[in-house]
């Protein structure tokens, strides 16, 4: 088993994953190849949505390990990605407001493992990855999670804004998560629904995630370094929702 994922090798096997539906991080093509069931291949993947990477021959040979590749190797999620609308759907079933976390553009496995640990024990109904330039479920996520990722469903987006501002028309509110902040995290009316948006490790949240945000919160630093782990900052900001929702409810 690969550290980055499980990994599916050559024509038919990857063929049958994509008929399957199973959840498919990226394909990778070696480059120039376009005959026979290589075309089959990049239209079913495209009509699913999945990145596919065009990349050097060498770079297949030794993600297959010796088995024929014939030109294909996908890169297979741990477990199956939900979808948005359900995770949504499931929250409602509850009677909860939808408590949802958005990573932009983090790409640390770890982190992404420890947020979805966070997740689970704070009780987010479903983490948000964009499908491009951020960390996919892989194993080495599924291990950092400790188990938490069979059970905080995960979806994968396209455009961060797009998907921010149609979650704002079904009365989410957008809460960013940055150094500049307007207000710090405590002084925010975290209780009604909610998405937390956490950006990158080193750059932080891109300028059209930031501007889809309702309010952009800060986390008070007193010492001499500007700035949290991202998942650590994540945590401080998934327990105070927790607190206001618990402390709301009694």
């Amino acid at each position: 088993m690969s550290d980055e994922a499980e990994i599916i090798v050559g024509r038919n096997s990857v063929l049958e994953a994509l008929k399957a539906g199973r959840s498919l991080n990226k394909i990778l093509i070696a480059k120039g190849e376009r005959q026979g069931s290589i075309r089959d291949i990049i239209g079913q993947a495209k009509e699913q949505g999945l990145v596919i990477q065009e990349v050097e021959m060498p770079k297949l040979d030794q993600l297959s390990k010796g088995v024929r590749h014939q030109g294909v190797v996908a890169l297979a999620a741990p477990v199956a990605y939900a979808e948005l609308e359900d995770i949504l759907s499931a929250a409602y079933a509850k009677d909860e407001p939808p408590f949802l976390v958005l990573l932009d553009e983090l790409a640390d496995p770890h982190n992404v493992g420890a947020i979805l640990r966070t997740a689970d024990a704070t009780g987010v109904h479903g983490v948000l990855i964009p499908k491009r330039r951020s960390c996919p479920l892989t194993q080495t996520v599924a291990k950092t999670s400790a188990g938490a990722v069979e059970h905080v469903p995960v979806a994968r987006i396209g455009n961060v804004a797009q998907t921010l501002k149609n979650l704002k028309k079904q009365g989410m509110w957008i809460v960013g998560a940055d150094m500049d902040g307007t207000k710090t995290y405590y002084e925010a009316d975290l209780t009604g629904p909610v998405v937390i948006v956490v950006g990158s490790e080193g750059q932080g949240m891109g300028r059209l995630t930031k501007e889809a945000c309702d309010f952009v919160v800060s986390i008070p630093m007193k010492g001499q370094i500007s700035s949290l782990n991202a998942s650590v900052a994540c945590s401080l900001l998934l327990y105070e929702v927790l607190k206001q929702r618990e402390l709301k409810g009694k």
